[in-house]
């Protein structure tokens, strides 16, 4: 992409996500994704256990396409410390297992977060995709890694090794 059209794109996310992040803000007790992750909606949770539910996202960017989030609400990546290493390793090898007991490669897949203010819904939760390989353009640039709106999963860790509790 020309580097004279890339402000724009980055200005055009931070207006679409902005929107969405304002939008969602509210108390934890409101919060979609704890009442997805508590049961409280129809959405069909794929993998539950006492600490996380994975269920699909509703504008998938490939194929396969989860959501991963913890059932104690945190805001985003941003909200984390050094405290939650341990939680954000457990959502990705959650969601490798849940892709490996599906049959869906994860040679192929990407594990990773995006960061506010470009994150849709105000709760913590990890996207799973793949195949990788097959993300339509737009889907590349909504989760291209090391960018300012997209975090890896070994990225959002270094993130987390920085800050103090």
């Amino acid at each position: 992409m020309s580097s004279i059209f890339m402000p724009i794109v980055l200005q055009l996310f931070a207006a679409v996500f902005t929107k969405f992040s304002v939008a969602c803000e509210m108390e934890a007790e409101e919060c979609i994704f704890c009442n997805i992750a508590n049961g409280k909606t129809d959405t069909v949770l794929e993998m539950e256990s006492d600490d996380f539910a994975i269920f699909k996202d509703i504008k998938p960017a490939a194929q396969h396409h989860y959501l991963i989030v913890p059932k104690e609400h945190y805001d985003s990546l941003k909200t984390l410390n050094e405290s939650h290493i341990k939680m954000v390793s457990l959502m990705e090898e959650h969601l490798k297992n849940f892709f490996v007991s599906k049959g869906i490669c994860t040679a192929d897949a990407l594990y990773g977060f995006h960061f506010p203010p470009f994150i849709s819904v105000k709760h913590l939760h990890m996207h799973g995709i793949a195949p990788r390989s097959q993300m339509p353009f737009f889907s590349r640039m909504v989760f291209k890694p090391s960018t300012a709106w997209f975090k890896t999963t070994q990225e959002a860790l270094a993130y987390l090794r920085t800050k103090i509790m």
